[in-house]
């Protein structure tokens, strides 16, 4: 019974988490106390290795066609950053590579920075549609230009401290290749049973 009742309302618990999604990101661009409240959270590792796990879910949600899914998991990887607390010690890479990713977030945005930007939710989408149509391969192929791109952009942007994300990246990357192919196939056995 509630699943047929989420199913039926999928699409407008969809838009309700990218009207919380929009929330999140203009109170985060216009209240510079939340926005650095957050960061300094954001400093903990644990929220660096959980986020490019929630690739998983997206993934899933995809697969079963669920807006309310796709949209929720993108509002929990916004948030995650600052689930876990402020750590007692930071290394100075990390303090570093955050600082310029604060500046990069706050400065003008240039023409060239809104194209960099708008590459977000051209390969999520990329990647929901590749599930969405059930195509395990070219997700994968979209999961590691995300991961190659992030690392990429860190390093351009943020030189030597950028390479902090690598670890982090490569970890979450293959976590989610193996878990996502395994799962696929399971799910593609049951629908061909």
């Amino acid at each position: 019974m509630r699943l047929t009742i989420l199913k039926k309302y999928d699409k407008q618990l969809g838009f309700v988490f990218l009207l919380l999604i929009v929330l999140f990101i203009f109170l985060a661009m216009t209240n510079k106390s939340f926005f650095n409240w957050a960061y300094e959270r954001h400093q903990n590792l644990l929220s660096w290795y959980i986020r490019p796990l929630f690739i998983i879910p997206f993934c899933y949600f995809a697969y079963k066609k669920s807006w309310a899914g796709i949209m929720g998991t993108m509002f929990m990887v916004l948030t995650s950053m600052f689930w876990f607390p402020k750590p007692a010690e930071v290394s100075d890479q990390v303090v570093e590579f955050l600082e310029m990713e604060k500046e990069y977030l706050t400065g003008e945005w240039t023409l060239p920075k809104v194209l960099i930007a708008l590459l977000i939710p051209a390969s999520l989408s990329a990647l929901a549609t590749a599930f969405w149509k059930r195509n395990l391969w070219i997700g994968v192929a979209v999961m590691v230009f995300i991961a190659l791109a992030k690392m990429s952009w860190s390093v351009a942007f943020g030189g030597e401290s950028g390479k902090t994300v690598f670890v982090p990246a490569m970890v979450g990357l293959l976590i989610c290749i193996l878990l996502i192919y395994i799962g696929f196939r399971r799910m593609e056995k049951r629908k061909n049973n």
